[in-house]
């Protein structure tokens, strides 16, 4: 099985010893993502809704990179900071995933990277 690393500009470098993303064959395998701007590197700071919409943004970017789209998503896994953001990342969340959505998992957590509020990452297959 190939190994192909993703990259792309229009998403947050990764903060740490990771790629963006993997992709293995038919299947990409999206780091969590962050609400972090790619233009200035920087961690939103306002609603939750506007987070969640930043980090669904990014994973659309690097899943672009990597030749797919938020169709091709199989299962996504939310993390939380805190369990009562869940309806409003619940609402802004179901916006890019309106038909067929992935399976998904959403957990809360101690703590995210840089005190986030929510990460969430995906796993896409494509042909």
């Amino acid at each position: 099985m190939l190994k192909q690393t993703v990259h792309t500009h229009q998403a947050p470098a990764a903060i740490g010893p990771y790629s963006q993303a993997i992709r293995a064959g038919n299947l990409i395998f999206c780091s969590g993502q962050l609400p972090i701007s790619p233009q200035t590197g920087q961690l939103l700071t306002g609603s939750i809704a506007e987070q969640t919409d930043q980090v669904m943004q990014n994973v659309r970017a690097i899943l672009t990179a990597a030749g797919a789209s938020l169709n091709d998503v199989v299962k996504t896994t939310i993390f939380l900071a805190d369990m009562n953001d869940f309806a409003a990342v619940n609402e802004t969340y179901g916006k890019f995933f309106q038909v067929d959505p992935p399976a998904r998992s959403t957990v809360q957590v101690a703590r995210l990277p840089k005190d986030a509020r929510v990460e969430i990452e995906v796993v896409a297959a494509v042909k």
